[in-house]
This record gives structure tokens, sequence and C-alpha cells, in this order.
């Protein structure tokens, strides 16, 4: 009889901690948000995310100024180009035109674009010779946008994407790792329904 009372007593114990204990954990989550990261994403979604326009975009060099629509209706990798495009800023680049590359048959719905905050600056050779990159000026409102989705001025490095509607709606920081961006933007691309 012992034994039999022993044994009811743990079954009860037993789904009373069952059913205490989903509470429990369910409170310090909540009182302790920070400790569960949400989402399968690598970037720092921009919330709300930052609508553009076409005119905000002016070319650069007559390449771009001649492609710039080709803005249009595409995923775009943004780059900030800040006075002076020092290793950091270079990088950035090189890791964005590595990517378009790597999304394989996806390449023809991806379009790069440096954003250039000063008209005075010599554009490197490569950048001159790359016939995949668009340069563009951006506009006062532009620049304000853009103001909005970091420190001032912007870090040298940090790239943007902007969907084919005109929204900046993912960033990266300075030194980011091009095989998670390449993550997030095949899922983006895989369930995309324009672009």
């Amino acid at each position: 009889m012992e034994k039999q009372y022993k044994k009811n007593r743990i079954t009860i114990l037993v789904v009373f901690a069952m059913s205490i204990v989903p509470f429990g954990i369910a409170w310090y989550l909540a009182e302790n948000p920070d400790i569960v990261r949400l989402g399968t994403n690598n970037g720092e979604l921009i919330m709300p995310p930052q609508v553009t326009e076409a005119n905000e975009f002016s070319g650069y060099d007559a390449f771009s100024a001649q492609n710039m629509q080709e803005l249009k209706g595409h995923w775009v990798l943004v780059n900030s180009v800040s006075k002076e495009c020092s290793e950091i800023c270079r990088d950035a680049l090189y890791k964005t035109n590595q990517l378009t590359l790597m999304m394989g048959k996806d390449i023809a719905r991806i379009r790069r674009l440096a954003i250039v905050f000063d008209q005075a600056l010599q554009l490197p050779a490569e950048w001159r010779d790359d016939g995949r990159l668009l340069k563009a000026l951006p506009a006062s409102s532009l620049q304000e946008k853009l103001n909005k989705l970091g420190p001032q001025p912007l870090p040298e490095g940090m790239l943007f994407i902007m969907d084919p509607l005109g929204n900046l709606m993912m960033k990266y920081q300075p030194g980011y790792d091009p095989y998670k961006v390449r993550n997030d933007l095949s899922k983006l691309l895989r369930i995309s329904q324009i672009g």
C-alpha cells in the first residue's frame, strides 16, 4: 500500500510540473525577449521599409545615366560610398559583385548600385570597367531617408537590399559575410512574386 501511495504522489508531482513548467518558461521569455532571436534572416530588417522613388537616383556617369531604369523591377544590392572609398568600401563592392555571381540563374533578377555621396569622387578604374555596377548620386530626399537608417555619416561598406518596388528593406553592417547575404537574398528571391 505504501508503495502505491508513493507512486501516486510521484505521478501527481509530474503532472503538476508538466503544467507549471511551460508557464514558467513562457513568463521568463516574456520578461527577457532578447534571449530568443526570432526570424531566420542574417541582416537587419528595416522597419518600416524606406520607400524610394526613381527620380531620387541620378546617374553619376554616362553609363549609369543611360541604364538607371534597370533598377525598376529588380532586386538591388546598394552600397554607400562616402567621400573616399577606402579598403572597406572597395571590399564591400567586391563582395556584391561576388554575390551576384553566386546567385547563379537568379543573376538576371539582381542589380548592383553604388550610391556616391560626393560628386567630386574620382572613380577607380575597376568601377569604370564594371558593366554591371550602376553609380548614382542621391537626391537630398534620398539622403534624408538613408540618414534615418544608421549612424551619421553612413559607415563605409554598409549594404542595403532594395526590393523591386524601390523599398530599402534590409541592411548589413560593414564587414558583412557575403554567404549570409546570399542566404537571405536566395530566400527573398524564392518567395518573391515580383522581380
